[in-house]
């Protein structure tokens, strides 16, 4: 299996919203393989199939010494006073942007076996859930901001040396 290169924003596999896993196979199996093995660096807390450039639902995360992955993810609840919190993206390298979030986050998924699986937590397990589930609707964490802070993080984003 492989780490997989990230595509940055602007990159139209970012923008699209995802298809469902219908069949758990060979191919999907060695994406969860990728996302997981792309997610396992330091400085990583998640990684939605998008950000690889593949338009699936799934996304692999590695928070407090632990790793997983969710197909088909549901955001089912969220909960609490959103806060404003620092918030980056590996598709939008170095920047970082105060981002309203929820401080709870709850999804539900299945596994390679088809089993079905919750994963939910507060802090930065419900900032990675709320995160990845936006990029597997097409959404950047950019695309959420008040509209002078996302003014601000664009001209920002334009004048960075990968855009």
């Amino acid at each position: 299996m492989a780490v997989r290169n990230i595509r940055y924003y602007g990159d139209p596999v970012l923008r699209t919203p995802c298809d469902p896993i219908a069949e758990i196979d060979d191919s999907v199996r060695t994406l969860i393989q990728d996302l997981l093995d792309t997610t396992d660096m330091e400085g990583r807390a998640g990684v939605a199939a998008p950000q690889i450039g593949v338009g699936l639902r799934a996304f692999s995360w590695h928070i407090d010494g632990r790793t997983g992955y969710m197909i088909n993810p549901v955001l089912e609840e969220v909960s609490g006073e959103p806060e404003e919190i620092d918030e980056g993206c590996l598709s939008v390298p170095g920047l970082w942007f105060k981002t309203k979030r929820y401080p709870y986050a709850r999804a539900r998924g299945i596994d390679l076996d088809g089993e079905e699986i919750v994963l939910e937590g507060e802090g930065l397990m419900a900032q990675m859930i709320q995160h990845e589930c936006g990029h597997l609707d097409g959404t950047v964490f950019v695309d959420t901001l008040a509209k002078d802070e996302r003014r601000a993080a664009m001209r920002q984003i334009r004048e960075s040396d990968w855009f």
